[in-house]
């Protein structure tokens, strides 16, 4: 039996808004008609940032590189060379293919790198600098020809610890502009920027908006929403560590949803006090607070069979399993944005620097996709040539006879000018190949 020891609130944010919509769509508007004037523009009106160029020069850039800590540009390098790590490996494992299916045919793919890639930061609340190893540095790694960045103004300036993360991980172009403007000016292009194939990386609600009215005239990674974290859990571990990986997910937004699933309901009732006693001292406690009151659930079962099917109902971006056997997840669960197996790890290590990409389906997406990979910055294009004329013949006898099935006499006639030159048939205008004629 499965009981809700506390249920969330407020409904998880699903729907698009019809006035964000409109306002995304204005703005949107304002750019592709108005160019580097209305991107201008818009930074003053909603970031009071003015510049002649928005794009940073190199000096600027190795100014912010040069502006770390010793011990700073060493986390950074860390991070990046795990991320990098990931991310050859999983390009490694995506083969280019040709196979022989019938004498003289021969079918192959190609991975081929998108050429021009938009990566956005988000960094108006905190500077994000994580979100541009996961983006431009994934880019880079799938061969991707040019990469485009950009970030708000942070505190009123550039945000120079996001620019550094950025040129280090390989970007080629890094504008500092935030915002549907920045979204816009990538899609679009304006007099100075050249316009993008695929935008990719997080943003807040306008951005992801402004992505979701664009996809179409470029691709996009995800349909993001507000970040969510699922904790499934029993009694091998203790309220305090559970209330501490919930409180560390629902500071990212009042609308984070952050739930428990457990079969221990004491584990479930250890954790509601620590949580209780954490936001006393969490220093970020305005937000995790409202996040986890409103949209905060604690989910009791018995078995594992109905933790799994929970699981796989709330289809979480983040799943952190923290169980005697996590890998009974990892084998039977379906819809997961990524899994975080074990008390050892936990969805910050995935944010910030263990390796895997941060950018994940929320919004129940998990059900039918995965997050940002190597993968979504290359394009699997089908060839296909013949080799023979006995092998054109073949082909084109049975693909006659199946395009006129469909009333294509155009198409069956591509088929029957080549039975009648290669394979030195008479077969009327229009008609059907006769297995006869082959």
């Amino acid at each position: 039996m499965i009981r809700h020891i506390k249920t969330a609130q407020a409904p998880v944010a699903g729907e698009t808004d019809d006035g964000i919509t409109k306002s995304v769509q204005a703005l949107l508007s304002e750019v592709e008609a108005g160019g580097d004037k209305a991107v201008r523009d818009l930074s003053l009106r909603f970031d009071k940032f003015d510049r002649v160029s928005y794009r940073l020069s190199k000096a600027e850039i190795d100014s912010c590189i040069n502006a770390l800590t010793r011990r700073e540009r060493e986390d950074l390098d860390f991070a990046q060379d795990q991320i990098r790590t990931f991310a050859k490996a999983q390009k490694d494992a995506l083969k280019d293919l040709e196979i022989e299916t019938l004498p003289g045919v021969v079918l192959g793919h190609r991975n081929i790198p998108i050429q021009n890639v938009g990566c956005y930061v988000p960094g108006g609340k905190y500077p994000l600098l994580a979100s541009a190893h996961m983006t431009v540095l994934t880019a880079r790694v799938a061969g991707c020809g040019r990469i485009v960045t950009c970030a708000p103004p942070f505190q009123g300036g550039i945000s120079a610890k996001i620019v550094a993360a950025q040129a280090l991980a390989g970007a080629d172009e890094i504008y500092c502009l935030g915002g549907v403007q920045a979204i816009a000016a990538m899609a679009y292009g304006t007099e100075t920027i050249d316009p993008v194939d695929m935008l990719a990386g997080p943003g807040n609600a306008y951005v992801a908006e402004a992505k979701r009215l664009l996809f179409g005239k470029v691709g996009i990674d995800l349909f993001a929403g507000p970040t969510e974290t699922l904790i499934i859990a029993d009694d091998s571990v203790d309220g305090e560590l559970v209330a501490t990986d919930l409180l560390g997910q629902a500071e990212h937004g009042i609308n984070s949803p952050a739930v428990l699933i457990t079969n221990s309901e004491k584990l479930a009732r250890d954790t509601l006090a620590e949580i209780d006693r954490l936001l006393k001292i969490l220093p970020t406690a305005a937000i995790a607070a409202k996040a986890w009151a409103d949209f905060g659930e604690v989910i009791l079962c018995d078995t594992l069979e109905e933790m799994v099917a929970q699981a796989d109902f709330v289809a979480s971006e983040h799943v952190q399993v923290m169980t005697r056997d996590p890998d009974h997840f990892l084998d039977n669960m379906r819809n997961y944005g990524a899994l975080f197996l074990g008390a050892r790890t936990n969805v910050a290590f995935g944010d910030k620097v263990i390796g895997t990409n941060h950018t994940l389906p929320t919004n129940k997406a998990a059900r039918y996709t995965g997050g940002l990979w190597v993968g979504k910055f290359l394009k699997t294009c089908t060839y296909q040539r013949i080799q023979t004329d006995a092998a054109s013949a073949l082909i084109g006898a049975y693909g006659s006879r199946l395009c006129l099935m469909e009333g294509f006499a155009g198409h069956a006639e591509q088929a029957n000018i080549r039975v009648r030159r290669y394979g030195g048939r008479n077969v009327p205008y229009a008609a059907a190949v006769e297995p006869a004629d082959i």
